[in-house]
Formats: C-alpha cells, structure tokens, sequence
C-alpha cells in the first residue's frame, strides 16, 4: 500500500503532467487550426473535413507530446520540492532518490501504456486518414480547384482544354471556356454559367454548363455547326484510383513491420517503440537533474537539462535516419542515443554525487 508520500509525490506530478499536455495541445490544436484554415482558404481543402482533418493529425502528434511534458511535469514537480525545502526534509525522513524512482515509475506505467498505444496503434490509422483526406483533397484540387479564375485546366494530354472566367463563393462557375477535342470532331463551348460536382459512383468530374452556345467543326474547314444549349455537360474521367495505396511506413500497422528484415521497418518500428520508452527514460534522466536544497546553484543543472532534453530528440531523428539509410547497423538499431543522453547526464553530474566523493575519499586515503 502507498504510504502519504508516494501519493503525494504522484499526485504532484500528474497535476503538473496534466496541465503541461492540456496547454501543448491548446498550442498544437489551435497552431493547427490556423494552418487548416489557410488551406480552406487557398482552397487545398474543404471545411467539411477541418475537423476530421485536425482530430487525426492530434492523434498522430500526441505520441510526440507525452514524454517531452513528462519529463517537463517531474523536473517542475521536483523543483517545487526543492525551492520549498520539501526535498530536504524527505532526506532527513530517509526517503532517498529511490522512494522518488518508485513513485515516478507508478506514474509513468500509465502514461507509458497509453503512449504505447497512440504511437504503436492510433499514429499509424490516424496518419492513413490523413493521407486519404489530402489524397481526395488534392484528386479534387487537381480537377476543380484548379480550375482557377484566369487560368486554363488541360487534361487527356491537351484533348480537353477548360478556362473558367470566374469562381462564386458557392463553387458556381462564370464565364466559362471548354474546348473538347476527344472526338472525331472538334467541340467549342462557351457559356456564362455552370457548376460542378463529383459523380460518387464513378469518381468521375462532371462539369454542366447553362445557357450557351457550341461550336462543331475542324479547324480549316468552312463546315461548322452552331448550335445553343440550355445545358451542357462534360465528363473528365478520374483515374480509377479511388483508394490511393499508401507508400508511407507512418502509415503501415506496426504488426506488419515486425520480422521484415528491412531497415527502414525497423526505423521505423523503434520510432514508435521509442515514445513509451523515453517516458521512462526522461524521468530517470529528470531526478539527478534538480538540486536537494534551493540553497545549491541550480543554473548548472538547468544548462544541463535543457542541454539534454534538445539533445535527446535530435538525435532521436539523427538515429532514426542512420538506421533507414544504413549507416548504423540493424543490430544496433536506433534507440542507443537514449542510453547515450542518459549516461552523459549522469557523468556529468558525478562529480556532484555521494558515491564519487566517497570513492574520492578512499582513493585520498589508500595513498
């Protein structure tokens, strides 16, 4: 059973835990809303996927933001204990570093399993939904947001040549060219109006042109046809490709990338095993960093903390790319810069520890 300072302990950091990953994705939310509606606003995207869109991509990102806002939630915790003079007193009570291990690691198993989960499980769904969105977005820009006002649209290898004068706020079309070649015979139409919609079913393009006129002839020859409609349709075929397949390894099910023999799935297998692992391996980092007593100069160790924290996912990315690209070997993999950051920090601060004075000491006295 946990005794009042282990819960007292926990309770502090997951506070502290909670209200640093509640304002990282207010920030990363609200960044991301801001991008989403440029998009909306150049026309790279519709508003009728903006939420589906930003509720994806949080998903995907979460991962990324756990540890880094434990590892800032423990270092705070701490800090607090130490300016209050509570680390101090928990000395003196005998309550040591490892009592302190023992109640971050209470908390970080949570944190680490639902990390595990968003990064082994969630990221790769959720980033293949965000590449079927860009993917259907960009299928529709290529057709019809392209379709810009002043601009010219060609298609079948110039067979199909569209201008549009002019793009209403409802997606309505004015002043609208289209020269169709596809036949055995050429096709002018004009017209001052027309819309467009996708055809669910075949994925196809349909653009309907209203109260115009149509041009059928060859060039350089004197037989044409004038003719005035009420309605014209053109259809533009989409590629049949309705389901991109998608070449991402961000996209692929963990499961699948287990025992390939490939390094880039093994990348990035350890990529997504390194989020739940760093929980852990941050908050042991973490602990040596903060000073007993607010009396010890501290800008020492929060150099060093800073140091660590840039140091530790830089070369998270730098390992990663090592691995892909095979200038790390397979055995080694990509997860040796946590133990690399880990023993740097820790040898930096031996000189400050008891067992290094002790050790001095004894060294002092054996001469």
């Amino acid at each position: 059973m946990l005794q009042i300072v282990d819960r007292y302990l926990i309770a502090e950091v997951l506070k502290t835990f909670l209200a640093i990953i509640f304002v990282l994705l207010l920030i990363v939310a609200s960044m991301l809303f801001l991008r989403t509606l440029e998009e909306v606003n150049l026309g790279a995207m519709t508003a009728g996927v903006v939420l589906r869109f930003m509720g994806l991509q949080l998903l995907s990102d979460i991962s990324s933001l756990l540890p880094p806002a434990y590892f800032i939630a423990v270092l705070a915790t701490l800090s607090r204990f130490a300016r209050d003079s509570e680390l101090i007193a928990l000395t003196a009570c005998g309550i040591g570093p490892r009592r302190v291990y023992g109640a971050l690691l209470l908390v970080g198993l949570p944190i680490g399993i639902a990390t595990a989960w968003f990064s082994l499980v969630l990221q790769p769904e959720a980033t293949e939904g965000i590449a079927q969105i860009r993917y259907q977005q960009n299928e529709q820009a290529s057709q019809i947001a392209g379709l810009r006002a002043g601009r010219f649209y060609v298609e079948d290898r110039g067979q199909l040549v569209i201008y549009i004068g002019a793009i209403t706020k409802e997606r309505g079309l004015e002043r609208v060219f289209i020269l169709d070649r596809r036949g055995a015979m050429s096709r002018l139409v004009v017209s001052e109006t027309g819309r467009h919609r996708v055809e669910e079913s075949t994925g196809d393009h349909l653009v309907t042109l209203s109260n115009g006129h149509r041009f059928d002839g060859s060039p350089g020859e004197a037989e044409f046809m004038i003719g005035r409609f009420d309605e014209y349709q053109v259809r533009i075929r989409s590629s049949g490709n309705e389901r991109r397949s998608i070449p991402k390894r961000s996209a692929t099910p963990s499961e699948d990338l287990v025992g390939t023999g490939k390094a880039e799935d093994q990348a990035e297998l350890e990529r997504r095993l390194s989020a739940p692992i760093a929980i852990f391996v941050l908050a042991i980092i973490a602990v040596p960093l903060v000073a007993i007593s607010p009396r010890q100069r501290t800008a020492g160790r929060l150099a060093l903390a800073f140091l660590a924290y840039f140091s530790f996912f830089n070369l998270q990315r730098l390992a990663q790319s090592w691995l892909a690209n095979g200038t790390t070997p397979t055995w080694l993999g990509s997860l040796w810069y946590q133990v690399l950051v880990l023993g740097v920090v820790y040898l930096a601060l031996a000189p400050e520890s008891l067992w290094y004075r002790r050790l001095k000491e004894r060294l002092r006295t054996s001469h």
